[in-house]
């Protein structure tokens, strides 16, 4: 698609439409299509009506109109237009703003996410991220341990749970520079607060109604209590990591973690960024990181175990390439060509941020859509990667065409699971390494015998602040 004027998306046909001549589901009075979309399956109600609707149509929330987009060129333009051109939804900041959140990179806009933008990014550099190697190898010895107890007494392992914990170690020890150790049964208190906080700004976010600022019920005040506890928290580990650099000046020059990488950005001269944007990006990092890994891993491997073909194959190439945990190294990982079209496809079939809603900055035209200032734009990521018309066998898990050239360029444009353009999410080198690392090690060490759900139907999606699948039981038994 040829790059656009900044006021269009597309060459201006004629006639335009307005949002209310688009076609879309049947809106109520009032409530519009809110009673047709049930939360925790809203991006599978999207989906569903872009089937019927096309990858261009309408729905409303309460009174407020929402485009909707699935084609991937359209959507592709619109990511790529950011920040200038749309911003993220601006209900994510208003329910951020009213719980006192710290403004973060995922939240800012302009200016502000430019310098905050430049700040991250050094954070989350390749050569950052590979210094850090080793602690994610040690944090995944220690999830070897725990699984080698549950394989020898033959004990379901709550799969999500566990891959939490190993996603939070290793965030928050590469973001503070300490030690964070819940695999092995300890607490922390940012830990303790994550899922509150992510559940509360998912329900608060897709709410038809700010019943909270009215009414207040136990979970509201329990939320409240988790972001206040959570900015206390970080403020005092970013006065804690000031200490040692003060004490230490080389940690200025050569920054062991993220959260002084960060600081030692934010205090250039000309960087923009106080230590409220350093706590914000902490945070976010906390909250997006913890979630996006964990959930991708769990559907990489309930894939893998539903497709014995790809298991072994993967199984083989780890134990030829990497076989010891131990001694992983950078290169090993890079190495590992089969695993990582594991990787690619898994988040094809099943990316855990299936849409993505934005709100247009200024009047512009989305195809044949007249789409005016402020208007709320929804993009269905997941619709022409699984139409068979784009992709050949486009339902069943093929990692093999990600090493097809041919095919592989296909899939990766029609495959945008860390989204595009300049708001590209930052951390996909770290994820894509988490991934790695956890699968590796899985299956260096272990037989995958199972990945079930618990009533042994197919993984249902549920949505939150990602899609995941619902109630997985993993069981292993040690290699032989």
């Amino acid at each position: 698609m040829d790059t656009p004027m900044p006021s269009s998306l597309a060459a201006t046909p004629t006639p335009l439409r307005n949002l209310d001549q688009l076609p879309g589901p049947r809106a109520w009075p009032f409530f519009g299509n809110l009673l047709q979309m049930r939360p925790a399956r809203i991006h599978l109600d999207m989906e569903r009506w872009s089937q019927r609707y096309g990858t261009l149509f309408r729905v409303r929330i309460a009174r407020t109109p929402v485009l909707v987009l699935a084609d991937h060129d359209t959507i592709n333009t619109v990511l790529r237009n950011r920040p200038d051109g749309f911003e993220r939804a601006e209900v994510t900041r208003i329910v951020s703003d009213e719980l006192g959140g710290l403004p973060g990179v995922f939240l800012a806009e302009g200016t502000a996410w430019r310098n905050q933008r430049r700040m991250v990014m050094a954070g989350f550099a390749p050569h950052a991220i590979k210094a850090y190697f080793p602690s994610l190898v040690k944090v995944a010895l220690r999830l070897q341990t725990r699984w080698r107890g549950a394989a020898a007494a033959n004990r379901p392992i709550e799969l999500l749970d566990d891959l939490k914990r190993y996603t939070v170690d290793i965030i928050a020890g590469l973001a503070f520079g300490t030690e964070v150790n819940t695999i092995d049964g300890g607490e922390d208190v940012i830990q303790r607060h994550l899922d509150i906080i992510m559940l509360g700004v998912a329900r608060r976010s897709v709410a038809p109604f700010p019943r909270w600022r009215y009414l207040k019920l136990p979970g509201d005040y329990r939320l409240e209590r988790s972001v206040a506890a959570l900015r206390e928290a970080i403020h005092n580990l970013i006065a804690a990591a000031r200490q040692r650099m003060e004490a230490d000046p080389s940690r200025r020059a050569h920054p062991p973690n993220l959260l002084e990488a960060m600081i030692a950005a934010a205090d250039e001269g000309d960087s923009g960024v106080d230590d409220i944007a350093v706590a914000g990006n902490v945070s976010t990092m906390l909250l997006a990181g913890e979630d996006t890994t964990s959930n991708s891993l769990a559907w990489l491997l309930y894939l893998l175990r539903r497709n014995p073909a790809a298991l072994a194959r993967a199984r083989e190439e780890v134990r030829a390439l990497a076989p010891d945990t131990s001694a992983f190294t950078i290169e090993q990982m890079d190495s590992l060509d089969f695993l990582d079209a594991c990787v690619h496809e898994s988040m094809r079939l099943k990316p855990v941020a299936p849409f993505l809603p934005v709100q247009a900055l200024r009047d512009t035209v989305i195809g044949d859509v007249n789409v005016p200032k402020g208007t709320h734009i929804w993009c269905i990521m997941r619709h022409d990667s699984v139409d068979e018309t784009k992709v050949p066998q486009a339902q069943e898990f093929d990692p093999e065409r990600w090493l097809r050239p041919d095919d592989s360029t296909m899939v990766k444009r029609l495959t945008q699971p860390f989204g595009a353009g300049l708001r590209t999410c930052p951390g996909r080198y770290l994820a894509l390494l988490e991934i790695k690392i956890a699968a590796a090690m899985l299956l260096s060490t272990f037989e995958l015998e199972s990945v079930d759900t618990p009533d042994g139907a197919e993984a249902r999606e549920t949505m939150g602040f990602v899609m995941s699948p619902h109630g997985l039981t993993m069981r292993l038994r040690p290699s032989e």
